[in-house]
């Protein structure tokens, strides 16, 4: 490994392939040839300090026009940035947000937060401010590359609070921003309550238990397990289970013990909510109330129909692409 972030180049086909496993501390492919129907993907290491950060990028390689904005994807609490980002469940379909964006004619970016996939672990729990800070050092890796000194950023579930806080931190980085399945305060939430009940347990160790079991709990805890392919989670669990069968506490304790951690006026980008209807992890309330106080204008609240907290994942996954893209739109 070096000390710099380092890219390793290949070529792939853009029909649902996602990241191939592993980074190279070396650049391979680097000239490859480039088809109209294709996606480029490179790998970085981001540098927190000692700790190095796993980091993602995909592109549309073939024709366009005009520019080519960045869009930065931020993942949530159980699952790393590949499997929330760039899965792919054979035979069933385009799940991969990074393939869907960069075929929009966006630049996508995502990273492993602290102790998640392929990134280091400082030892901490990777709560919300550790992950501010992961996103301050891979956003001077994504200037470095792209040249861009503001960019959108898209985040779910505890990712979407990273992002917010991100934005409350540095607003003079981000451009527009996507929060999907956010929580702000959390009350009248039934995960969050079930959270609250491990309180104790969250504080006592910096990481928690996230087996298989965990993960297939993820698409039924809100009751209705017919809105994801069973296919889902299982794919999600082979490209996991590598990284082992824990994951940080950090985010769980804060969103059980300390929100709210984000103040919504100090988020004065731009802002898109999205909020399956049935998502355990908020209520409409507790969303309007953080909807509400944003200073600005621009701003929208989508309520996705049949679908949960986890949209990305979904069968109406097409539903949160559809209202991401145009809330993004007048920037291309």
């Amino acid at each position: 490994m070096t000390d710099q972030p380092v890219a390793r180049r290949t070529v792939i086909k853009s029909a649902g392939l996602g990241i191939g496993a592993g980074l190279a501390s070396g650049i391979t492919s680097a000239h490859a040839q480039t088809q109209p129907d294709e996606i480029r993907s490179d790998a970085y290491w981001a540098h927190k300090g000692s700790v190095k950060l796993a980091m993602y990028r995909k592109w549309y390689a073939g024709p366009r026009t005009g520019i080519q904005p960045v869009l930065f994807l931020v993942h949530g609490s159980s699952n790393a940035a590949r499997s929330s980002y760039d899965l792919t469940v054979p035979g069933k379909g385009e799940y991969s947000m990074m393939n869907v964006f960069a075929r929009y004619g966006y630049d996508v970016w995502t990273m492993d937060h602290d102790g998640y996939g392929n990134s280091e672990s400082s030892g901490n729990n990777s709560d919300i401010a550790s992950g501010v800070e992961d996103l301050k050092a891979a956003m001077d890796v994504v200037m470095q590359e792209t040249r861009e000194q503001k960019i959108h950023f898209y985040g779910t579930s505890s990712g979407a609070i990273r992002a917010a806080a991100f934005a409350q931190a540095q607003p003079e980085r981000v451009l527009r921003m996507v929060l999907s399945a956010f929580t702000y305060k959390g009350e009248g939430a039934e995960e969050i309550g079930r959270r609250q009940k491990n309180i104790d347990a969250l504080r006592a160790n910096p990481r928690r238990k996230r087996d298989a079991n965990m993960i297939r709990s993820i698409f039924t805890r809100d009751g209705h397990p017919g809105i994801y392919d069973p296919a889902v989670p299982e794919a999600i669990i082979a490209a996991e289970m590598k990284f082992g069968d824990t994951v940080p506490s950090g985010t769980y304790l804060d969103m059980a013990a300390n929100l709210p951690v984000v103040d919504p006026a100090k988020v004065v980008c731009p802002v898109l909510m999205v909020r399956g209807e049935w998502d355990g992890n908020s209520t409409n309330d507790d969303l309007l109330d953080f909807f509400r106080q944003l200073p600005n204008g621009d701003r929208q609240f989508v309520i996705l129909p049949q679908t949960a907290h986890s949209a990305g994942y979904s069968k109406n996954r097409y539903l949160l692409w559809y209202v991401m893209r145009n809330f993004l739109v007048p920037e291309l």
